[in-house]
Order: C-alpha cells, then sequence, then structure tokens
C-alpha cells in the first residue's frame, strides 16, 4: 500500500558531479548505501534538489536507473515527474518505463502562472496517464503560483491514484486546512525540513527532506518519534537542527546540502550553473555547525 510506503523520511537526493561537471556515479553509489545503512525509508530521485533542470534527459534516465540498481527493492523510489508543458508531461507518462518506481513527484506548473482551474486541469491529465501513484507538489517559491488547499483536495478526492501533497508553501493555514479536510487516505507530507516537527503534530506523515541526504538516521529518528507521539524527544533532535536549517537555503539549494555533504567526505562541492557552491563564509559556518552537531546529537 502507497501509504505506508511514504510515511516516515524521504531524501531529496542531491546528484554529485566531478570537477569536470560529469555525473560523480561512484560518489552516488555511496550516497545512497548511506542512505539505506542509516534508514531513510524512501528516496527522491530526480527532483528539485537533484539539480535536474541542469541534466540531460539522457543523464536523467542514467540516474533513475543508477539509484533503482544500487536501492534494489530496499526501500521505496519517488521519481520526479513535472513541468508546465502538460503534454509533454503526460506523453512521457504514457511512454517511458517506470518499473522500479513506486510513485512520481509532480511540480505544479512553473512559470505559466496557471488559475487553479488549469492546475487542476494539468494535475487530472497526468493522474489519468501515470502508471503509478502521484504526489502533488506545491513550492511556490519556486514555482511563482501556489495551489490552494481548495484545489489539492478537489484532485485529491477526484483522482484516486493521486495519494499526496508535498507542501512546501510554508502557509501553516493553507496546510492545516488540508489536513483537515482531506480524503483520510490522502496524505500531507512536509516539504520543509525546518517545519517538519509542528507539520506532523498537525497529522503530516512525514517529510521529503533535504537535510536527510546528511542526516538521514538523527533526522529520521525525530521524524518517527514525532509519528510516534513522542514530541518532547523529537523537538530535542529539532532544535539540535535549528541552525542548520538556517544554512541550508541561505545561499538556495541543493548548495547548501552539498557543502554539508562535501565537509562530511561525499562528495565533490561541485554544482552546474546557473546554481554555484556556497561561499567560504558560509561554507565555513556549516563546517562549525556541523562540528558542534556531530557532538550534541551522539
Amino acid at each position: 500500500m502507497i501509504n505506508n510506503k511514504l510515511t516516515g523520511m524521504g531524501v531529496a537526493l542531491i546528484t554529485p558531479f566531478k570537477d569536470d561537471d560529469s555525473v560523480d556515479y561512484d560518489a552516488l553509489a555511496r550516497l545512497v548505501e548511506h542512505l539505506l545503512k542509516n534508514q531513510a525509508d524512501y528516496i527522491v530521485v530526480c527532483g528539485t534538489t537533484a539539480e535536474t533542470p541542469t541534466l540531460t534527459n539522457e543523464e536523467r534516465d542514467e540516474v533513475t536507473r543508477f539509484v533503482i540498481n544500487c536501492v534494489a527493492g530496499r526501500c521505496p523510489i519517488v521519481l520526479g515527474v513535472g513541468g508546465n508543458n502538460t503534454r509533454a508531461v503526460t506523453e512521457r507518462l504514457m511512454y517511458e518505463d517506470f518499473t522500479g518506481v513506486d510513485a512520481i513527484l509532480s511540480v505544479t506548473p512553473y512559470y505559466n502562472k496557471p488559475s487553479q482551474e488549469g492546475i487542476y486541469q494539468h494535475y487530472a491529465a497526468i493522474a489519468k496517464a501515470s502508471p503509478v501513484p502521484v504526489v502533488l507538489y506545491n513550492v511556490p517559491g519556486r514555482t511563482g503560483v501556489n495551489m490552494t488547499a481548495e484545489t489539492t483536495i478537489r484532485l485529491a478526492r477526484d483522482f484516486a491514484n493521486i495519494c499526496a501533497v508535498k507542501e512546501a508553501s510554508g502557509n501553516f493555514t493553507q496546510i492545516d486546512d488540508i489536513i483537515k479536510n482531506k480524503p483520510a487516505d490522502f496524505m500531507v507530507i512536509s516539504g520543509d525540513d525546518g517545519i517538519t516537527f509542528p507539520l506532523i503534530t498537525l497529522g503530516a506523515v512525514g517529510v521529503i527532506s533535504v537535510i536527510g541526504n546528511a542526516f538521514p538516521r538523527e533526522f529520521g529518528r525525530m521524524v518517527r518519534l514525532a509519528l510516534a507521539g513522542d514530541y518532547d524527544n523529537a523537538r530535542l533532535i529539532h532544535h539540535h537542527f535549528t541552525e542548520l536549517f538556517q544554512l541550508l537555503f541561505v545561499e538556495g539549494n541543493p548548495a547548501g546540502v552539498k557543502s554539508m555533504l562535501a565537509v562530511m567526505g561525499f562528495i565533490k562541492n561541485r554544482l552546474r550553473l546557473p546554481l554555484v557552491p556556497n561561499t567560504i563564509k558560509t561554507y565555513e559556518k556549516i563546517r562549525r555547525v556541523l562540528d558542534e552537531l556531530n557532538v550534541s546529537i551522539k
């Protein structure tokens, strides 16, 4: 059942690059093993954090197949399949091979700024075309358009295979409205590490996490404690990460988490243009906080 697969901490997987800008598959394999060893509940491939807009179609497909083969059925996989051209998205869903993919994550159409009816019809077409369950993704800070609670609930009620929403609007009133009025089996997933703890207390089922790339065991434990109702201990872990949450996004995503992973020795600190690595000042702040955090959470 898809609800069981997407509860807890999913990790929005980064794409590591070599100095020549090619995909670093050795580092990618190490990172996948790190996530599996440290109890990530599922992995999201080719999402925003993966710098997917900078990958060629061939690289995107190769990264997807590589991760599926590395995981080898040990955890569910969610694949980012979205865009602002509805026809192109639905054709991809109809003709590509989704073997090994448990669900897709599809972002609201960006740049076009569709109306709420346009957003509804976009996702209706995706739901009809998709061979796997669909997770809606609302992130107005990136797309320029907010999918309202009313539209989300309408989609959840009208299409059985629209199973969840990754909510990254940061609007607690909106997210609480979805949780209050959604169908019973429709899941609300946090799209923001920093507010995951309070959203779980409201009824969210977990998070698709950026910081989970670096701290899957520790952040996953916070999520599991919160889901079990142990809010006191979950809150302690949440507060340990507070400063790191801020540093994650001060110069954009995934620059922050790539700095963390570089400090930890997993990857080279490389991004593809138009994204660039953190400044030295932010990088050193991250190094300092990581040193402190490694002591405090042991």
